[in-house]
């Protein structure tokens, strides 16, 4: 499942971030993790798209800030309207923000075609899990009433995300199926969720199982450890009870089948690997149609470095197919 090495294009992009002498995540209080993400991954506004637009609605928890980016093809009006796919960022739940996911948000904008909705959820510890949970839900029902407005279909609706928010994305659509209109992603006049036609999630962490062979091989990252993935975890839930919820470690689900259609990205050189591959296998044993696809000499995070890395450019290009193809 892993390489016999890192891809030589990702190792000297490692080899940069290691020459800026930073602590990894879990040796930084959350405040200097936040702005060290920040000022590492935030990037010029590449490539272009017709229309950005800084907006937020009221949620669950209180307004909830949302970045939409539009195609050409949803503003122009002789067009009909184009796919729909909201996006979560990563950051173990505890770091991330807008502008650290643009370049990815923009890139699945362009190569999918599609209207796409990044959400700027609640993190923890402030505020621990189930938030994060409620907003997502929230941010998909809120999508899918907005998106005529912004030039998308309602009916061509998807969820996406990276790392941690590839959980919350899954957890979307297990909202969906288990609640339906009956909690956070209700409509304002009582009726069910909208239905999510595809799921896309990008090296999720999708269990808590630190002795996997992907977390021993990979204890010490590169770009992602073991004892990062614990800190993010002690961050995020509340109790040792949550770690059994669904919702927030997804492969405790009794059945993760009668799901949309899910991509699942995975990274030899990750230490969630292992269990993104269960997920996948989960999905295709239990009933979901599943397209799994690995990248044995990538690390953890590497489609954000398209514009640096072959094997990243192929790889959201392979997703953004999936996104046109399912949507």
């Amino acid at each position: 499942m892993r390489a016999d090495e890192l891809d030589p294009e990702i190792a000297a992009v490692v080899d940069e971030i290691a020459a800026l002498g930073l602590p990894e995540w879990h040796e930084l209080s959350v405040d200097a993790a936040r702005r060290v993400e920040d000022e590492v991954f935030s990037g010029d506004p590449e490539p272009p798209v017709a229309d950005v637009r800084d907006l937020a609605f009221d949620g669950p928890h209180g307004e909830v800030p949302v970045r939409v980016y539009r195609p050409e093809a949803a503003i122009d009006e002789s067009t009909p309207p184009t796919r729909t796919l909201v996006h979560f960022h990563g950051g173990g739940w505890t770091l991330g923000t807008l502008d650290a996911i643009d370049g990815p948000c923009r890139e699945l904008a362009t190569r999918a075609d599609a209207v796409v909705v990044s959400v700027d959820y609640r993190l923890a510890p402030e505020q621990p899990f189930p938030v994060a949970v409620d907003e997502a839900a929230a941010a998909v029902a809120w999508g899918a009433r907005n998106a005529a407005t912004f030039g998308g279909d309602p009916e061509r609706l998807g969820v996406s995300g990276t790392s941690a928010g590839g959980t919350l994305a899954l957890a979307a659509a297990l909202h969906a199926r288990e609640f339906g209109g009956d909690s956070a992603g209700e409509e304002p006049d009582g009726t069910d969720s909208p239905a999510i036609a595809g799921q896309f999630l990008l090296y999720p962490i999708a269990g808590r199982d630190f002795e996997t062979d992907s977390y021993r091989e990979n204890a010490d990252g590169p770009l992602l450890t073991r004892a990062d993935m614990r800190w993010f975890f002690d961050q995020y839930l509340r109790s040792p009870v949550d770690a059994r919820n669904p919702f927030a470690v997804p492969l405790r689900a009794a059945d993760l089948g009668a799901l949309p259609p899910a991509t699942v990205v995975t990274a030899g050189f990750d230490p969630l690997r292992d269990d993104g591959v269960a997920l996948a296998e989960r999905f295709d044993r239990e009933g979901t149609p599943v397209e799994h696809r690995h990248y044995p000499a990538m690390a953890h995070g590497f489609c954000s470095l398209a514009d640096r890395v072959d094997a990243a450019e192929a790889a959201l290009s392979a997703v953004a197919g999936d996104v046109r193809e399912r949507l």
